[in-house]
């Protein structure tokens, strides 16, 4: 059963643990350097943790790290699961199930993405406002289990709005430009053809990517607020077709990793 298993991992690292996490952070590709936020106490590998996943995806470290950033207690992945790898949804979101465990009551989601909207550029930093979801699994297809959330979660606030306004106004003080947007998840592992880009955008999306919706979904099926923010890694609107590589979705992420985590870092100082 799921929620035993949530219980047993929880309890595995909770015995490796000093003090119980309130913040839990979710690291993108190419975002592994946000790890320098915390004042690091106990780092767990993945591949030593009882029915954890093991991410297969470079720019993807693969541990836990416990620690405090401006003395709030948090842990962070580094390093995060698609559903593209061949985990099943239940696999993708299990950390997030085992944060709510942990004491975790803030997600913070962060993940490199494709830009659909004109007017953003490489390097931009994008708040989710809001999703749509295009994966062909949802994370919460099964019997419900009344213990770790209601059978139909509201939606209709996905992304904390005290929290994006927060966000805002610290973007706002330390003079980093952000924008706000929908994100839209797909499947993946290829990027979009430029039909698949234009149609993004004409259904309502900014940006787009291949992670975040599904944990967003079992963290607000669990009661936990969620804060997201992209990082503008590639352009899919244009007149002609543009090239991307893995290598340059990297490369964009860590160039704009110290603004994002400039932001993240104050953000916890002040909740």
């Amino acid at each position: 059963m799921l929620f035993e298993k949530i219980e047993a991992t929880a309890g595995y690292i909770r015995a490796r643990i000093a003090n119980k996490p309130v913040v839990g952070i979710i690291l993108g590709s190419g975002l592994g350097g946000l790890v320098d936020l915390i004042d690091k106490e106990v780092e767990i590998a993945y591949d030593t943790i009882p029915d954890f996943p093991v991410s297969t995806v470079e720019g993807h470290t693969g541990k836990l790290v416990f620690g405090k950033i401006n003395g709030k207690d948090v842990m962070l992945m580094a390093g995060r699961f698609h559903y593209y790898e061949g985990y099943s949804m239940q696999e993708v979101t299990f950390p997030v199930r085992v944060m709510k465990a942990l004491g975790v009551e803030t997600l913070i989601v962060s993940n490199a993405s494709g830009g659909v909207n004109p007017t953003f550029n490489i390097g931009d930093l994008m708040i989710l406002t809001d999703h749509i979801n295009q994966f062909p699994e949802h994370p919460l297809r099964g019997r419900n289990d009344e213990r770790l959330g209601t059978r139909f979660p509201d939606m209709s606030q996905p992304y904390d709005h005290k929290l994006i306004e927060l966000a805002k106004e610290i973007a706002n003080d330390l003079n980093i430009p952000v924008r706000s947007g929908v994100y839209l998840g797909l499947q993946g592992p290829t990027f979009e053809t430029p039909a698949e880009y234009r149609w993004i955008y004409n259904v309502g999306g900014d940006a787009v990517g291949m992670s975040t919706v599904p944990e967003v979904i079992v963290a607000r099926h669990g009661g936990i607020k969620v804060f997201a923010i992209s990082v503008i890694t590639d352009l899919g609107i244009s007149d002609s077709p543009i090239k991307i590589t893995h290598e340059e979705v990297l490369e964009a992420a860590n160039a704009a990793a110290p603004k994002m985590a400039a932001i993240v870092a104050e953000m916890v100082n002040r909740m």
